[in-house]
């Protein structure tokens, strides 16, 4: 594991600079952090490298961060490190466990910083931390979008009792340029680019799915973090590039956005999507349909309970999705292994590994 600390500074005190953990998942040097440096170099970066362990990634000057590969992984989880994928984005969720921030923000190595229609730099992560830090509207849906913000508030009809709102778990941001499309739509529609900026915020309204997408996300690490597990994908499983969705699925606004600047090979993405294609039509009526008991009174007690539910009745799909559940009660045991109640812990809130 690579470490370094920076005594540089950026002027002014940013949002949650403290609290929140910036985790990269990556395969190659770190070059387009110079164009987030205005934006990231305040906070604590957690890269988990993907790939070969022996290659040497380059991380720009400044930035304080700590690099895992996967000879560290296998290290510090043992046989519990099967549970993270190898040869997938989805290995960024170490970073989530091994974190003791109270937030997290993800981006892919790809993503760089988008321009509004009047060419201002957008601050992505700034924008996030705002959703975090403010009350969704779940349970009724407001017509001005979000409510909470300036020049904005609850119109006529709006129940006064659910004015409150309620705690926001996940920010997830859109992005310019590449669409996320699945494969098939990528082979059909190999030019298309997203130009359109909307400067809104919106809540996904409880009991409805979504397709959530890792690289550009953040989320209430304290209020959710147990359940942001990215599956069991990439090397040596049948499926891949459904590991966002996946925890997306279990856990469940647009602003920010970011530059997506890299599109991945269509014919290889069909090779890697096939199984989820046909899946994915009996993965979300589960997800629908799932009921936790009352006893689910944690986030790791709802986990483990779901993944019983995923061997019981995705199992009958594909063995896949029993391996999957076990990986999922791994994750849990993981989790609560490197992240012990805070008062047998005794450490703070917001104090980076390493500082």
């Amino acid at each position: 594991m690579a470490k370094e600390s920076s005594s540089k500074t950026v002027p002014g005190t940013p949002l949650l600079k403290d609290e929140l953990d910036i985790v990269i998942p990556t395969i190659r040097n770190l070059d387009f952090l110079e164009m987030w440096r205005p934006f990231f170099q305040p906070y604590h970066l957690i890269i988990v490298q993907d790939g070969d362990p022996s290659r040497t990634i380059r991380v720009p000057e400044g930035f304080d961060y700590e690099l895992y590969n996967r000879d560290d992984i296998n290290r510090i989880l043992g046989p519990k490190a099967a549970c993270i994928s190898f040869k997938d984005s989805a290995c960024r969720c170490f970073g989530y466990m091994v974190s003791k921030k109270k937030y997290i923000y993800t981006i892919d190595d790809d993503c760089f910083v988008a321009k509004d229609p009047s060419g201002k730099e957008i601050n992505a992560l700034e924008q996030h931390i705002k959703n975090l830090l403010t009350p969704s509207t779940p349970h009724f849906f407001n017509t001005l979008y979000d409510p909470y913000r300036d020049g904005a508030d609850f119109v006529r009809g709006y129940p006064f009792s659910l004015r409150e709102g309620a705690p926001t778990a996940v920010s997830h941001g859109l992005w310019l340029n590449i669409p996320d499309y699945d494969a098939p739509t990528q082979l059909v529609k190999p030019l298309e680019r997203n130009k359109r900026y909307v400067d809104a915020v919106l809540t996904i309204p409880k009991g409805t799915l979504f397709p959530m997408c890792g690289m550009n996300l953040a989320f209430d690490r304290e209020l959710i973090g147990p359940a942001m597990y990215f599956g069991l994908m990439g090397d040596g499983q049948p499926i891949r590039r459904y590991d966002d969705m996946w925890a997306g699925w279990c856990t469940k606004m647009g602003l920010p956005y970011i530059w997506h600047s890299k599109a991945s090979n269509p014919f290889v993405n069909l090779k890697k999507e096939y199984n989820g294609i046909f899946w994915q039509e009996e993965v979300i009526p589960f997800f629908q349909s799932a009921v936790l008991s009352k006893d689910c009174t944690t986030v790791q007690k709802c986990y483990i309970e779901l993944s019983k539910q995923v061997s019981e009745k995705l199992g009958k799909i594909d063995p896949y999705f029993n391996k999957l559940a076990d990986a999922m009660v791994t994750w849990i045991e993981a989790w609560d292994e490197l992240n012990p109640p805070k008062e047998a812990a005794g450490v703070p809130n917001g104090t980076a590994k390493g500082k």
